[in-house]
C-alpha cells in the first residue's frame, strides 16, 4: 500500500460459474475498483461481482488524511461441470434399461420412478412408460450442473392371427392369415 495505508479485502477463495459474490474492503473511505465490469458498482466498500472467468479485482482506497493503498480481489470461477449421459436409450416394455452419466462426482436422479438407485453414475431403469430423468451431477469443487436422460418405453407387439378353419377332423389343413 501507498503512503502506508493499509487496506483488508475479503473475498471467499472461489465461485462457480454463474455465481455472485460479494467483496468487502475496509481500511479508506473512498474506494475505486478496477475493472468495473461485473461489478455492482466500482465506489463501494461491499460491491458484488458475477465475473465470468477468473478475475482480479484492484480497488484502491484513501483515507480522510488523502493516504491512498491498493489491494487486490482474486475471484477464481471455476466451471461448471460438463455431463455427458446415454441417449437414445429405448427398451420394450418389461426390459431394463442402463443409464449412465459421467463428468463429475455425485449425481442425484429425479423422479426416481423405477430406478434402483437415486444417487450414482450408472443405474438400472425399468419402467412401464416413457420417462425423462433430470440429473443434478455436483463436481469436486460444489459446482452443478443438470442434463436430462429420456428411456423411451415401446409396447410389446400385439401379434394377431385369423383361422380359415377353426376346427375338423384330422388331418386338417388349416390357413393362418396375420392380422397384427
Amino acid at each position: 500500500s501507498a503512503n502506508g495505508l493499509n487496506i483488508n479485502v475479503s473475498v471467499p477463495p472461489a465461485i462457480c460459474a454463474g455465481d455472485t459474490v460479494t467483496i468487502t474492503v475496509s481500511g479508506g473511505n473512498i474506494y475505486s475498483w478496477q475493472p468495473a465490469t461485473g461489478l455492482s458498482g466500482s465506489t463501494s466498500a461491499v460491491v458484488t461481482a458475477n465475473p465470468v472467468t477468473t478475475t482480479n479485482y484492484t480497488v484502491t482506497a484513501t483515507d480522510n488524511n488523502g493516504c491512498v493503498g491498493t489491494a487486490v480481489a482474486a475471484v477464481t470461477v471455476n466451471p461448471l461441470p460438463v455431463i455427458t449421459s446415454s441417449s437414445g436409450i429405448s427398451v420394450c416394455l418389461g426390459v431394463a434399461a442402463a443409464l449412465s452419466v459421467s463428468g463429475a462426482n455425485t449425481y442425484s436422479w429425479l423422479p426416481v420412478t423405477g430406478l434402483n438407485t437415486s444417487n450414482g453414475s450408472n443405474v438400472i431403469a425399468s419402467l412401464s412408460s416413457t420417462t425423462t430423468y433430470s440429473v443434478t451431477a455436483t463436481d469436486v469443487n460444489g459446482c452443478t450442473g443438470t442434463t436430462a436422460v429420456t428411456v423411451t418405453v415401446n409396447p410389446l407387439p400385439v401379434s394377431l392371427f385369423a383361422a380359415d378353419v377353426l376346427n375338423g377332423c384330422g388331418p386338417l389343413c388349416i390357413n393362418f392369415t396375420d392380422t397384427s
